[in-house]
């Protein structure tokens, strides 16, 4: 059968490989290879062909449709973890560059359908709290705690507290990175810890006792997710034991 080039070029573009095109003209990958180097066609790199074989059900993803073990999970949260604490300033500052770069890559419609689902994101986290959040609730309840998420209307101002332990009268307030670091500019940062102060004076003042987590985890990986409840459920059991006395019922603790 003799090959067509410009229906070679035609198919290929519609992102069927080289040994698919081969196929239907009874001949090798390599010489559809061949035709379209001869006419100036870029070949798709390894990255780009496998996308284009998942994409076009040639191949299958690896692990789509299967679920890891708990100790699997933690492995790879450990892993994880590791490689980004041991990275150097100049790794970090390539890999802030190389997103930066792909991010240019990216066309114009699909840079605003990816900005419109992190707004929705950021609009969901802030009614339904952080993922970290999120998780320490659903397992102090799972694990038989009375907890309320989001509680108001126990303190002078109204505050909301992340978490309330009736049982114990117990606040626990998780701290993102914007508690501590300059996310949003000095100015934020000095109004957020005065905030966080009043805070704290006020819930103490009603006689309650605060747990209050430093969260400085970059994601919520198995590790961490073990390691913040684990803490947090330390020190719960330490007040139920023992209520703390006046001047010590500020507890701090740190998750990274």
């Amino acid at each position: 059968m003799e090959i067509n080039e410009k229906d070679v070029i035609e198919m290929y573009r519609d992102d069927n490989s080289t040994y698919k095109i081969a196929k239907k003209y009874n001949t090798y990958a390599g010489k559809i290879r061949k035709i379209l180097i001869d006419n100036d066609e870029e070949l798709r790199d390894r990255s780009k062909a496998r996308k284009v074989a998942l994409k076009t059900g040639a191949a299958k993803h690896p692990t789509k449709g299967k679920k890891h073990s708990e100790e699997t999970k933690k492995k790879i949260s450990i892993g994880r973890h590791k490689a980004w604490q041991e990275m150097s300033d100049e790794e970090y500052d390539a890999f802030c560059k190389g997103a930066a770069e792909r991010w240019e890559q990216i066309p114009f419609a699909e840079k605003i359908e990816m900005q419109r689902l992190a707004g929705s994101a950021l609009r969901k986290s802030s009614i339904e709290g952080s993922k970290a959040e999120k998780f320490l609730y659903e397992k102090l309840l799972e694990s038989g705690y009375n907890v309320e998420q989001h509680k108001k209307d126990l303190t002078p101002g109204d505050y909301e507290l992340d978490f309330y332990l009736p049982d114990i009268t117990t606040v626990i307030e998780i701290d993102g990175p914007q508690h501590f670091l300059p996310v949003f500019g000095e100015e934020s940062l000095k109004k957020t810890i005065k905030y966080d102060s009043i805070k704290n004076g006020v819930i103490l003042n009603r006689g309650f006792a605060i747990i209050r987590v430093k969260y400085l985890a970059k994601k919520l990986y198995k590790r961490i997710e073990d390691q913040l409840f684990e803490k947090v459920v330390s020190e719960i059991e330490k007040i139920k034991t023992k209520f703390p006395e006046e001047g010590y019922r500020l507890i701090e603790i740190e998750v990274q």
